[in-house]
Parts: structure tokens; sequence; C-alpha cells
């Protein structure tokens, strides 16, 4: 019956050069192993049109770069060896740094809430890199597979690939610069959709405004207070107990009525819905999706079912276009409340209570022929938010073709731009994630998708008053712009953070919109062209290995973006590494401290609007503003896209894209219209010419859009006066700024402060965080040559956690901890540090942790629960304590993990997740060892410990996590008799199977 069992691999040789044919243009190759394997590969998922990737063309060309192959254990291994000094980007939705030498990540869509720097799956998909050589020119690889890929980039110049055979390779260039690999991408997987014009305006959300009532009051608030808004969001519990496409009774009974309050004041809507549809008889989505027979199914044939919000769920199998297309007309009819967009969230697909955190792979999707037919969901899960994303899109589109749909989704593929913008998930409040959020938005951006931004302020925990508005400083300036913040976390509206916070959030949106005419210009050409909207600096200037690791700053076409994401740091404290060129900063009389510094690339024309409160008080005969910044050959240049802001009459003609140019001859500046397209007419309206002489000094003249318009240009000596003038007014401005405190904890808060600055220690195997302030605990467990971070954890709970008792979370994970010694590891020297935390009672709970100078592989922790204050009057004894280790590990593949020890016995264990939750003591305790192992890895996280010492050991399987627990005996302790626990963690190699 079904062709879901995996293809057999047919290659003729195990290992070799790959064979390479012409594809799409010129520059583009498609690779595959031997002849007979390219009839093994499935369709393409990424491409628009896949016959584009099956059909050779002539060319002349050859490539640079052939890529060799491995096949083994049915795993094909690529590897592409490129110049010493080539620099890696892309790999799509990934944390920490920009330049990706020495990082492997993984494509498997996972709801990773609260990750880290070394989370190594993410949300969404892209087996992509882009290569940027030495001498500037750039190449792309596309691994073109739909399931789980390792990207390994650990090797210096070296792009190696991992995944089930057979899958063909796609090489982009290499071009003469980042940029035109970009281009060349978009004709291969298709451009970003044009977003309505609202959508770029700012956008507040919240888990969640409870009620109607709630969200006219955020409205109002933001109308009330000069802060632009355009969009407020719905979360799920609009809903009636989760039921997609229902509303609650009570707290949201008239929907189109709310909407149609917001539109008066001139905000849009947006409303959530998620894949997991309740599995509940007289529902009606489930009732049709049954008749229609529409739910992924097991191995069996019955539907699955799962938990997610609203308790047993069944799922939509989007594979299928009937499925398909049955939910686009869910979202048709849903629409007709007045919903402007929708939200596409947990569509990885995220299921509760499974250790996956997803479905398991021997689901059944019956997929369309074109897809790559019935196949489990190893095949399918990672395309399967962007295929939801896809028919969400439909269904918009359906209920108004004269309107744009827009779409976000959590999960997604390459490709996946074509249908929705995305964000960087549940990020955490603290300035680590600020910092993290330009290089994730900019690392989307150079995989195909340029409409993306993080959460601001920070989903999971409590922002503070400067680092709240110090991200929306930044954010201001993505592509997209949206706050969001968890249920039971304080309020993260703009002006929930003193009134000098809201004054920085007020200057930053008044900048973004006074902007939007530059960014939706900009939105027009990667729709258009393909080019990216937000760009790391290095894009200014390719071949200058300084610019190519710079995380604080981007460009936004020609303006250059730079920030400061360093608590205490603001913008008159920050040194601005520039490209090479003319570079003139600009602002809006706005300068401060905590907002970011712009520049603007000279040669450049940009234009500008007025400060609106919102994208619908925006008129064409509005006044017109172009800032121009001369090269050294005295020329700019720039244009200006203009259209309705929604619809798709501009693919007809319907808009007007204006060149403007600007040039300086016999001391005079000329600013004229050099050429025009589209068919409007150029609405009569004053512009309003300021041309930039350095540190923000300007000339300026007004008069008619269309006219020449002309700046006499005053002497060398006047025009240092001015910009002398201006450069002191700045500093002025910055000294003399109402700043926002400098609070890293604000008292009386619910939540929890998650934007205090870890504890690192790192010796170059090892980097460790801890966090004293909350539980002493370890929140990162990074071992730098595998690239694997061990750790499941945020700053609040999990991670390596320690207890006083045999309770779960008993004293001494949460408390404040004191640093009562700190060693850097200079000169060879131990890297330590000591802390201890009350626990209550007269007892402290002290740690150890440290990398041993003679074995800097391990790292070690000596634990103790020890007598301080213990009272004459109970004898000298305490309570009874235990003292309980508790870490929590991640597992990035959670069915090819398990744990191993021999016990005291001599009998041999492997512990797989189904066993659930297991205690070992006596003679079948560990014997001083055991090890968790990841079989796809090759990897294995051995933990030592003193048999002593360790009475109980407990594994418990969690939602891809895993506790490996060791409890010391359960007995009151004394200032002789204290309780203790030393082990250690290494990092050994498994033979992969």
């Amino acid at each position: 019956m079904a062709d879901h069992e995996q293809k057999a691999v047919t290659a003729d040789a195990s290992s070799g050069d790959m064979i390479f044919q012409p594809i799409l243009e010129d520059g583009v190759f498609r690779f595959d192993c031997p002849p007979s394997d390219r009839d093994a590969t499935y369709p393409s998922l990424s491409f628009i049109n896949s016959k584009d990737r099956e059909t050779p063309i002539m060319s002349h060309k050859a490539p640079l770069y052939t890529p060799t192959f491995e096949c083994l254990f049915e795993k094909q291994i690529v590897k592409i060896e490129l110049p010493s000094g080539t620099s890696f980007y892309g790999t799509g939705e990934v944390s920490g740094q920009l330049e990706r030498t020495g990082k492997r990540v993984f494509t498997w869509n996972t709801d990773a809430w609260g990750y880290g720097p070394g989370t190594t799956s993410l949300y969404q998909s892209h087996p992509w890199v882009i290569a940027v050589l030495p001498n500037g020119e750039a190449l792309g690889v596309l691994a073109d597979t739909t399931q789980r890929c390792e990207i390994d980039l650990r090797k210096e110049s070296r792009i190696q690939f991992v995944a089930p055979s057979s899958y063909p390779v796609i090489t982009f260039g290499p071009f003469p610069s980042p940029t035109a690999v970009l281009i060349a991408l978009s004709h291969a997987i298709g451009s970003v959709f044009m977003p309505p014009k609202w959508s770029l305006g700012y956008q507040q959300c919240r888990w969640s405004y409870d009620s109607d009532k709630r969200v006219l009051e955020i409205a109002r608030t933001f109308r009330e207070k000069g802060i632009p808004c355009d969009v407020i969001w719905m979360d799920i519990d609009y809903m009636d107990g989760f039921r997609c496409f229902t509303f609650d009774k009570d707290r949201f009974p008239n929907p189109k009525s709310l909407v149609d309050d917001l539109h008066q004041n001139g905000f849009k809507a947006i409303w959530m819905l998620d894949p997991g549809i309740k599995h509940e008889e007289g529902y009606f989505v489930y009732d049709s999706g049954s008749k229609s027979d529409a739910w992924i199914q097991k191995a069996d044939g019955s539907p699955f079912v799962g938990e997610v919000w609203p308790g047993p769920c069944v799922f939509p199998d989007f594979t299928q276009s009937k499925v398909r297309s049955w939910w686009a007309s869910l979202v048709k009819d849903f629409t007709s409340n007045g919903v402007d967009g929708i939200w596409n969230d947990m569509n990885e697909p995220a299921v509760f209570k499974a250790v996956t955190k997803t479905m398991p792979q021997s689901n059944i999707h019956r997929g369309d022929d074109e897809l790559g037919g019935c196949q489990n969901h190893s095949y399918y899960h990672n395309v399967y938010g962007m295929l939801m994303a896809r028919s969400t899109y439909e269904g918009m589109k359906l209920s108004n073709e004269n309107k744009r749909p827009f779409v976000l989704t959590r999960a997604g593929f390459i490709g996946s731009q074509r249908y929705a913008a995305t964000w960087t998930g549940d990020n955490l409040s603290n300035w680590e994630h600020l910092h993290m959020s330009i290089s994730m938005v900019l690392q989307l951006g150079l995989s195909g998708q340029p409409l993306s931004g993080p959460d601001i302020g920070g989903f999971a925990g409590n922002a503070t008053p400067q680092l709240f508005g110090r991200w929306m400083g930044v954010s201001a300036m993505f592509p997209f712009c949206r706050g969001h913040s968890e249920i039971n976390t304080i309020d993260h509206e703009p002006w929930s953070f003193g009134e000098e916070c809201e004054e920085v959030c007020r200057l930053a949106l008044k900048r973004r919109y006074r902007l939007l005419p530059h960014i939706y210009t900009l939105f027009f050409k990667a729709h258009t062209i393909g080019t990216p909207v937000a760009m790391p600096t290095f894009f200014a200037d390719p071949k200058d290995p300084n610019l190519r690791k710079l995380e604080n700053s981007f460009l936004l076409g020609p303006i250059l973006v730079y920030a400061s994401t360093m608590p205490g740091q603001g913008l008159d404290k920050l040194d601005c590494t520039l490209p090479k060129g003319i570079w003139l900063r600009f602002d809006f009389d706005d300068s401060h401290p905590d907002l970011p510094a712009l520049y603007l690339q000279g040669g450049s024309v940009i234009p500008l609007g007025p400060p609106h409160q919102h994208v619908g008080e925006s008129n064409p005969s509005d006044d017109l503003t172009l800032l121009v910044a001369l090269d050294e050959h005295g020329k700019a240049e720039g244009f200006l896209f203009e259209d309705d802001g929604d619809g798709y009459e501009f693919t007809k003609g319907g808009y007007l894209l204006t060149h403007y140019v600007a040039e300086l001859q016999s001391s005079v500046v000329t600013v004229r219209v050099s050429k025009t397209e589209g068919l409007w007419k150029r609405p009569k309206r004053r512009m309003h010419v300021q041309l930039l002489l350095g540190e923000g000094a300007m000339l300026d003249t007004w008069g008619m859009d269309g006219e020449v318009l002309q700046i006499m240009m005053p002497s060398e000596q006047e025009v240092y006066k001015l910009v002398s003038t201006s450069e002191k007014y700045y500093k002025t401005c910055l000294e003399n700024a109402k700043r926002i405190p400098d609070i890293e904890e604000v008292s009386g808060q619910k939540g929890v402060d998650l934007s205090r600055t870890p504890i690192e220690l790192n010796n170059g195997y090892w980097i460790l965080k801890v966090v004293p302030w909350i539980g002493g605990r370890i929140i990162s467990m990074m071992h730098l040559p595998s690239g694997m971070q061990w750790l499941h954890s945020r700053v609040d709970i999990n991670g390596y956690e320690e207890y006083s008792g045999t309770e779960y979370r008993s004293a001494g994970c949460s408390e404040e901890y004191n640093v009562i010694e700190r060693k850097l590891g200079h000169a060879g020297e131990e890297e330590s540090i000591m802390l201890e935390g009350d626990i209550g009672g007269g007892l402290g709970l002290q740690r150890k942790i440290y990398i041993p100078k003679n074995d800097p592989k391990v790292f070690r922790i000596d634990s103790s629960i020890v007598a301080r204050k213990v009272g004459a009057g109970s004898g000298g004894f305490s309570r009874l304590v235990c003292l309980r280790v508790h870490p929590t590990f991640g597992l990035l593949h959670p069915t090819e993990s398990f744990v191993s020890f021999t016990s005291i016995d001599g009998s041999k264990n492997e512990v797989w997740p189904e066993s659930g939750e297991q205690f070992y003591e006596g003679n079948l305790l560990p014997n001083g060892e055991w090890i968790l192992i990841d079989k796809c890895l090759g990897l294995g996280l051995v933990n030592r410990f003193n048999v002593k010492e360790v009475f109980k050991c407990l594994i418990h399987w969690g939602t891809g996590t895993v506790n490996l627990e060791l409890w010391s005996e359960d007995r009151p302790v004394s200032n002789q008799s204290p309780l203790r626990i030393s082990h250690e963690y290494e990092v050994i190699e498994i033979p992969k199977l």
C-alpha cells in the first residue's frame, strides 16, 4: 500500500565527487551522488516550482567548487571545502553568533521555549549556508531535503551536511556579492510576499489581553499617549476553551464589534490559530474535518491524537490539497468577523506530554504526489508549519482578493516567506537575548526570509526599564516590529516602565514611522527582486574582514543602525566601527543614549514621511522629505515606491516608482526626478530636501515634488562651522537627555528578573553560565569541541539545580546565593566559583563549580549542605535534609538517546525514554558513573560521582528532556557532619550507529 517507506539508496559508489548539472540560470548548479541517485530524490518543497530543480539548462559555466559525498548507514554526508578565510552565515533561524564558523545546528522544527545561544534546533529549518569568500565574493549552498539535516560548520572553511539519503545539493555562485547570491536564491525559492503597509507599523501583543475591554483599553492608551501603533494581537485566550475558529462568549462576545471599534481608531486586529483541533464530537471544526478525512494518521491508519492547549487534539494533514482547501475555507469564514491577519502558532507541530515535543515520526501523511506522496512524519515534519501558513494565506486571499493577506508563522521552512512573516520565538527578557535578536533577524534575512523580528522586551520573564527601552530602540528599525510578553509577567507595554522609558519608546517608534516610506520601498525591492531588507554591516564592504563579525549594527538599505546591547553602555559610550567610505550621522532631533545611532551612506537618497500615529493617517499628499548624502564624487541616488498600501493593483501598474538623483556642480546641489515607473500620477505635495554635511549638520530647501530643487553649498569654512556646532549640540543632547534608570531589579513585580548578567566560566572546552540570584543554578553547559549545549534551561527554572529535600523544588532551588569566591583561569590557574545560599533553619547550601587546570576536559561540582547556625536546643543537629542534584538535560534526538551504566552488582543497563521514571539504589546503583548517549551525534555525557556519597539515582524522561539525579542520604546535619556530593561531567565520543 503505502509508499511511505524510505526509498532505497541506489548509489553505485559509497563516496566521491558529486555530479553536477546547471539549472535555473547561469551560476546555479545541482549536484547529486552518482546519476542513479538522482531518481531516488524527492520533489523540492523549497523551490517555488519544483520542476526548475529537475530541468537542466544550457550553460558554458562550470562550478568552481565541487562537493564530495559519502553514503554511510543510509545517511548522505556532503562536504564542500572552501578557501581559508571564508566566513559562514545563514542556516536560518539560529541563536548565537552571527558568523557561524564553529557552530553546528540541526534542521528539526522544535518548540524551543526559552532557548539559549547554544540551542541547536529552533522553530524553523533552513538547510542553507552563505559562504563569503576572502575576496568578498559569495557562494550559497542549499541541501534540498525536508528531513532532519545536520549543518556542521565546526571546521574552518568547510561546509558539511548530513541527512538521510538521497538529496541534491544546489549551489548559487560564486557571485560578486552576498546580495547577488540572495537574488539568485529568490529565483529558486521565491521572494517574500508583498506585505500590506499597515503590517510594517508597530504591533502590540500579549499572552493574553483577556477581554475585549482590555484590548480597547490598550488601544485607547496608545492614542492618548501619542505612541504610534497599528495592530493589536489576540492570543489563544480569545477562544472558547482554546478551540480554533471560536470566540469566548463572555470575554469576546462580539468580535466584529470589537474589530469595528479598533478600525475606527486606526488599529488592525490579528488573531491566533493553532493546528491542534480539539478531539470533540459536536465541535464543528472537528466534525467537518472528520467528515473530510482531514487528520494525520498513526501507522495503523487511525487519527493521531495528541495533547495541546485544548486537551486531546487531532491535526490537519496539510500535505493534502483537499485538506488545505478545507482549512482555507474555514479561514475565509473566520475573516468575516473582521479579522485583518492570522497568527499560526504551535505549528512545528508542538505536542505536549511527548518526549520529542512533537508527534511520532511513524505518523502518516497522505501527501500530494507533487510534494512527495504518502510519507511518514519524519519527511514532512519540517514543512508542516510552512504548509499550514500556505493554507492560511490562501484562505485569507479567498476572503478578499483585493487585500493582501498577513500571516505570521512560528514554524517554517526555507521558502515559507512566500506566505508568511515570522518572529524569533519564545525568547527571554535579558541582555543576551537583546544582543542575539540582531543576529537572528539578519540570519533569517540571509536565508530568504526578510520579514522577521523578535518579541520586543523578551517573551519570558520581566524586562527592566533600561532593557525594554534599549530593545525598543533597536527593534523599531527591524523589518517586523512587535512587542509580546508571557502570561504571569509584568505588563510590557511601552508605558509600563516609567516616564523615561515611555519617552524613549515614543521616540523610537516615531523614528520608525518617519522611515516607513523607505522601509516599504525596501520591501517592494525584496518582493520584486529578492534583495534583503535588514543586512549585516559587512554587506557595505564584503571584502573587509573587520566587518564580518559585527553583531550590534546592521544595514537598513543604505542606513547603518548602530545599537548598544550592553547594560549601562549607552550610545554616548559606544565606539562605532563604520565601513569604508562616507557615512553621515543623522537623527530627527531625537538623539538619546538609549537609542541607536543612524548613519546614511554617501551616494544615497532616502524618502521620509511625517511621524503619524498609524499608517492609516498617511496620505499621498503628505509632505515628502528626501534625505541626501553625497558620495566622494558629489552624487547620490535613491527611489521611492508608492501604491495603495494594500491590494494588488501594483501588479497591474497601479503604483509610482520615482528615481531621485542629486549632484553637486559649481557649489550647487541639484535634486531632481531622473526616472519614473508605474501608472500613478505624482501627487501634488511639497518636498523638503535635507542635505547631510556631517555630524548631523544639514542644509535644506523646500519645493514641490517633481520640480528641480537646488541648494547652494557654503564655503568649506562655513561647512566646518555648521558641522562643529551640530556636533556640540549632539553631545549636549546626549548629556542632558532624561536617561532611563539603570535598574536591574524592580521590587514588587510578579514573575522573575531575567535581565541580570550570568557569571561565565570558560576554559576553551566548556562555557558554563551561572545565575547566583536564582538558586545559584547553572543555565548553560556548552561543550565547545562538539558545539553541544547539554542543558535544557531558562534563567528561573531547569538547567542545573540543587535541592535540600526529597521534594521537587524544595529549599535551595530559588534562593539568592552569594558568591563567596571567584577565580579566573589566568596563566593556567583553576577557573572556579564558590556559591552559598541560605536555605533556612541555620543551614547553607554550598556549591563549588570548577574546571581543573590539570584536566580541562571535565568540570566538577562539589556541593554540600552545611550547618551555620543550628541551635544548641536541637542538640546541634538540623532538620532532616537530603542533598538532591537535579540537572535537566536537553535531548536533541529524543528517540535516539538513552542512559547507559553498569550497576554496582555488575549488571549492564540501557534506559530509554519509554521507561518513564526509574529509581536506582543499593546494588542497582550505577557504579560511580552513568552516560547520557545521543546515537545520532555519536556523543556521550559522562557523569562520574562518589558512590559513598550517593544513595539514590533517579532518571526522569520529560518532553525533550531527561533528569539524571543524584540523591544523598536523608538525615540531619551538624557542624561536624555535612552532607556532600562531589561529581564531574565530561563529553566523550561514541561510535555512531
